[in-house]
């Protein structure tokens, strides 16, 4: 938490802190550290192994639970974090992915506002990623529709969450 207060401190030094006023803060649990190979989900189960490191921290929201079942997921900008990090950090946005033909959100967290540029990045990552997907998923005998749907606005996805009441919540009940 020093380290959101220190960098909101330092941004808001240079910056309107309008931003921050708007942006969501949340606790995220770090499943995949950036540069991992091992793709995870929220359970800790290895989902498959990636001919390519993943180019974000990638994990979850322990309080929320997205569309598809599972919790709901935060990409993480900023340098490689461990596995198991609890991390509190801002969301900025989020992009839509629909798999297998169910919809789930993205957040996208960082501890300063993301420039367009890299949001136009993040968003060519994601429409790559769900062509992948639709390969991988083809290989695996799954059907749907797989696409990335866009950027959305972070408080869209958090209203679509459901809250996650059940203490002892062990997972999707759908296979990933």
């Amino acid at each position: 938490m020093a380290d959101v207060k220190k960098t909101k401190k330092f941004y808001t030094s240079m910056h309107s802190d309008a931003e921050y006023n708007e942006a969501p803060l949340l606790e995220v649990i770090i499943e995949i550290p950036r540069g991992s190979f091992l793709k995870r989900g929220s359970t800790g189960d290895l989902d498959f192994i990636s001919p390519l490191p993943c180019p974000f921290n990638y994990g979850s929201i322990p309080l929320l639970i997205g569309l598809e079942g599972d919790l709901l997921d935060a990409v993480v900008l900023g340098p490689r974090l461990p596995l198991g990090t609890k991390i509190k950090v801002y969301a900025w946005g989020a992009i839509g992915l629909t798999d297998r033909g169910m919809y789930d959100d993205k957040l996208i967290c960082s501890h300063t506002p993301i420039p367009t540029w890299k949001k136009r990045m993040i968003l060519l990552f994601f429409i790559i990623y769900a062509r992948a997907k639709s390969l991988l998923n083809l290989i695996r005998g799954q059907k749907g529709r797989n696409r990335c749907e866009g950027w959305q606005e972070a408080e869209a996805a958090l209203a679509r969450a459901i809250p996650c009441t059940d203490t002892t919540w062990a997972g999707s009940k759908i296979p990933f």
